[in-house]
């Protein structure tokens, strides 16, 4: 299929989870399968796919949505044919664990210490559940659950209950979900006005991308178009450690405000220390039309927002690095789960907390995979190679910098304050694909 031919997106073939943004609040939940029994499998597909709504049919007013996603063991457990499994990327292929070590898993994130099944073969099916609170997210539960009876070849072997508050913070207390993509022929807008809108092949698969090419799409086209892939991670924090941590640093309360969000690049409030880089702003941090509306290019030394900080990292925006930005830009889903650490307590409680983070692609390699080694877990692309992301790099006695004058500010010792607990490469298929592997007859 040529580009011209490929120019308009199939919004009633595309999964709305894949592209459309998520309710506030939410609750939520990701629920893992083991598929033992494949025509059993195809007739969960053949149940479930009349629920799942196209980004097309996706009504905003409910906001109530499911979504399916495969992994390569997915696949073949359900009978895909060899040929068709070998036009996946190398990277989906191999899963998530096999390349821990290459996208910076190592450590306390290395693939042994994950939570079982996590990096297992036995995560062959992915349901992700969504709604604006738990009532009504207990409609999808139990659609679910009916659509298992009778399956006892389909086995439920993993379950994460998720949550986003009114106020959208994660757990070290900082607001998240704000920077999103536009994406050419969606009608969905992005939440930066200066960021143009990225070709949709950078998102979906079959059509243009940044590149001016098309992805390679797996093999038959009804499989691989108006599809994406996935890779979602559980991503514990240690939110006490991260308090201490600057607490032991900072001169004053207000001083360690301030570290704390040089170290995530926004305040709190999810306003941007590159539109008040002296102090939070509630106002701005709550309004989407201003939160996310800026660029780094007036900042080259990292005055206002640190190059190395977080939110710097995962989109550098404007400001020179090595690399094209707008090639390794991602949809990024953040989602809390388990009890808040309460404000002001510096010592763990052992409980487990954290986000579950889910990248939306159409490139792992080059966008997820990319930001995990380059952005994330190397600085060579800011000109500081020894140092990791300050919040999620896998940092052990790592270090970072707060440019300031006369004399910038050196942190060393940095411990890991999030680690990966586990997660998956997946592939979501579009609607007519789910049901052409639930039709498969081998």
């Amino acid at each position: 299929m040529s580009i011209e031919e490929s120019s308009v997106l199939e919004l009633d073939d595309i999964q709305a989870a894949a592209l459309e943004p998520r309710p506030t609040p939410y609750a939520g939940a990701y629920l893992a399968l083991r598929i033992d029994d494949r025509r059993q499998g195809r007739e969960l597909l053949r149940r479930l796919t009349p629920a799942i709504d196209s980004v097309a049919a996706f009504d905003p007013e409910r906001q109530v949505s499911l979504a399916v996603a495969l992994s390569f063991h997915g696949l073949k457990a359900l009978g895909v044919p060899e040929a068709s499994l070998a036009t996946f990327p190398e990277e989906f292929r191999e899963g998530m664990s096999a390349r821990a070590a290459y996208i910076g898993d190592i450590g306390d994130n290395a693939a042994e210490n994950w939570e079982g099944p996590l990096g297992s073969q036995d995560v062959h099916l992915v349901l992700t559940g969504l709604a604006p609170d738990a009532a009504r997210l207990e409609t999808v539960v139990l659609l679910v659950r009916d659509a298992l009876r009778d399956l006892p070849g389909v086995v439920p072997v993993w379950q994460q209950d998720v949550h986003v508050g009114p106020d959208e913070k994660e757990p070290f207390g900082f607001r998240d979900g704000i920077g999103q993509p536009a994406i050419e022929g969606t009608g969905i807008p992005g939440t930066n006005t200066y960021e143009e809108p990225l070709k949709a092949g950078e998102f979906v698969l079959g059509y243009e991308d940044e590149t001016h090419g098309i992805a390679p799409v797996p093999q038959p086209e009804v499989l691989g178009r108006n599809g994406t892939y996935v890779a979602f991670r559980k991503l514990h924090t240690r939110v006490a450690a991260f308090r201490q941590y600057l607490r032991d640093r900072a001169t004053d309360p207000a001083d360690e405000e301030l570290l704390a969000a040089k170290f995530v690049g926004r305040w709190p409030s999810g306003a941007p220390l590159a539109l008040t880089p002296d102090k939070d702003d509630p106002e701005l941090g709550a309004d989407p039309e201003r939160n996310n509306t800026f660029m780094y290019g007036d900042d080259p030394e990292g005055l206002k927002c640190p190059v190395g900080a977080h939110s710097r990292r995962m989109n550098p925006r404007d400001a020179v690095v090595t690399g094209e930005v707008r090639l390794h830009r991602m949809i990024r889903r953040g989602t809390t789960y388990g009890p808040p650490l309460p404000k002001g307590v510096l010592e763990d409680d052992g409980a487990d907390r954290g986000i579950m983070f889910a990248f939306v692609g159409a490139h792992l390699d080059r966008q997820f995979e990319f930001v995990q080694r380059q952005w994330v877990n190397d600085g060579k692309f800011i000109g500081a190679p020894a140092d990791k992301d300050p919040l999620i790099g896998v940092n052990d006695d790592g270090g970072f910098t707060v440019p300031r004058r006369p004399i910038r500010r050196r942190f060393k010792g940095l411990p890991p304050f999030v680690v990966n607990r586990g997660g998956e490469y997946c592939f979501m298929p579009g609607l007519r694909a789910l049901r052409w592997i639930a039709d498969l007859d081998t």
